[in-house]
């Protein structure tokens, strides 16, 4: 069985981030220091069956942009990582994902070529610790560093915290797919992914 693993530290003035990310599923830790945010993180993972150990040390005196930002720039680069040369993986996915009211909705592919359509209107600002803006900068981030072309789209709902979640979820539950091994090649036209 191949092992897709990756190990990324990141040092700033701002954040101290350490990750180790792997395809497949054995055990979820995160620890960002913003509750809900840690929540979204592990739903995520689970619904995209990877096992994680993330720690994360940010400026949250400031705010939690560069906390949830930079963890995203991490998580893209693992991502990028563990996924090598993506011989084999199925590339395209997409998900919808009901919570209570909300509904929501990912497409993405694994092209190399990140790009971001996000349209998921918050109807409240914060969930507990947590802007819920930081969600766009989030899913920008990590498309940007893993090379995901991402389009996210909430399709209705009325509250911040469902449509968050059904998001981190979608994305989740699309990843999953689009990560699986199902043939031997690279599937592009190109014969290259990037």
């Amino acid at each position: 069985m191949m092992i897709r693993k990756a190990e990324i530290t990141r040092k700033t003035k701002e954040t101290e981030i350490s990750l180790t990310l792997e395809l497949n599923e054995k055990s979820i830790y995160t620890e960002t220091g913003i509750g809900f945010f840690d929540h979204m993180l592990m739903a995520m993972f689970f619904y995209a069956g990877c096992s994680c150990d993330l720690k994360v040390t940010g400026d949250l005196h400031v705010d939690g942009h560069h906390t949830v930002e930079d963890t995203a720039i991490v998580i893209g680069k693992a991502l990028g990582e563990a996924l090598g040369d993506k011989k084999g993986i199925r590339r395209f996915a997409h998900a919808y994902i009901p919570m209570d009211e909300a509904l929501c909705f990912t497409a993405l592919d694994l092209s190399g070529r990140p790009f971001l359509v996000f349209d998921a209107p918050m109807p409240q600002a914060r969930i507990g610790d947590y802007e819920t803006c930081l969600t766009a900068e989030f899913f920008r981030a990590l498309s940007v560093n893993a090379g995901i072309t991402l389009h996210m789209k909430a399709m209705y709902g009325d509250n911040a915290h469902h449509i968050t979640e059904a998001l981190f979820k979608s994305f989740g539950v699309a990843l999953r797919q689009a990560c699986e091994i199902s043939g031997k090649g690279i599937l592009s036209t190109k014969g290259h992914l990037d």
